[in-house]
């Protein structure tokens, strides 16, 4: 691992040749280094990554594990993927060699994250599910020859069964409510439509049919970075359309009627999940009934 020290500057640099994925061999310069050893330990861990080796450290892994990533998944997704890796795994396991990573260590690294009492045990069984997807790939792609986070088993639990409003506890939401035309529009549509924030976010006017009484789902909201997004459904099957009951329908047109410089194919609902949430928690205290996630369902569907 030849290294030379460049005598205008005082600082080191590694000089080397590599073999990179296409197999085309090339050469590698890095400059900058205040002492030697961190000129070979540069040449040591680049070396490492371009051939694959699970000898490399963990957080070099993280780094081609989560470029892969990033091409795959949703630009939603992605940041929520890298937040788990830099708070909760990096830490514990960035220096350790990919292949050094025991069953043992993972057990240690999970008795930790559980005596720490600041998680809820959904989110425990999230990041335990991030750290098995990683060792997966790294079985698959760079011959690792098991997952040790599988093998140790998982910790926290899954998330209990969404617990839907009667028709009764909407009701009383409903009244609760007041005069809010967007709100009672909002509600009523999530209610009796069963569909999620983000699809309901993303919704224009040409969405709706109001002579078949029926709304088309094809995209979803979200918002990253200060920045309104228009993505595809959540999974192929929530493609859909639904039918409405003719007073959401009346509800739908009234709201839109009153609307300001709306323009065909504009948001209809020009407010984020945040509004909802909050909406939901002012209302529900107001009416002092129980609070249940933004996908609703009815258990009937009125006669109108």
């Amino acid at each position: 691992m030849p290294t030379y020290k460049d005598e205008k500057t005082g600082l080191w640099y590694c000089k080397f040749v590599y073999t990179d994925w296409t197999g085309v061999r090339r050469q590698k310069k890095k400059k900058g280094f205040r002492l030697q050893k961190e000129a070979k330990e540069y040449e040591l861990e680049f070396l490492s990554k371009s051939q694959a080796s699970c000898d490399m450290k963990f957080r070099l892994f993280a780094e081609l594990y989560l470029e892969d990533c990033k091409a795959r998944l949703k630009v939603t997704t992605y940041p929520g993927k890298v937040n788990i890796f830099k708070k909760h795994i990096l830490p514990y396991f960035g220096e350790l060699k990919l292949n050094e990573i025991t069953t043992v260590t993972v057990r240690q690294w999970q008795t930790k994250m559980l005596s720490s009492k600041k998680y809820k045990p959904t989110y425990l069984k999230s990041i335990h599910n991030q750290l098995s997807a990683a060792f997966n790939y790294a079985c698959k792609f760079y011959g690792l020859k098991e997952n040790p986070a599988r093998a140790c088993g998982s910790m926290g639990k899954k998330a209990d069964e969404m617990d839907f409003w009667t028709l009764d506890e909407f009701r009383k939401f409903n009244e609760a409510i007041g005069d809010k035309i967007i709100t009672k529009t909002i509600f009523n549509l999530l209610y009796w439509s069963g569909m999620r924030s983000g699809e309901l976010l993303a919704l224009s006017l040409r969405d709706f049919d109001f002579e078949a009484r029926t709304v088309t789902i094809d995209k979803n909201y979200a918002r990253l970075d200060k920045e309104d997004l228009i993505l595809e459904p959540k999974t192929p099957k929530s493609n859909r359309t639904i039918g409405l009951p003719g007073l959401v329908c009346d509800m739908v047109q009234d709201y839109a009627s009153r609307l300001v410089d709306y323009h065909d194919g504009d948001r209809l609902f020009d407010v984020t999940k945040g509004f909802l949430y909050h909406e939901m928690k002012r209302i529900s205290e107001k009416a002092a009934s129980k609070k249940s996630g933004f996908t609703t369902s009815a258990t009937a569907t009125p006669a109108c």
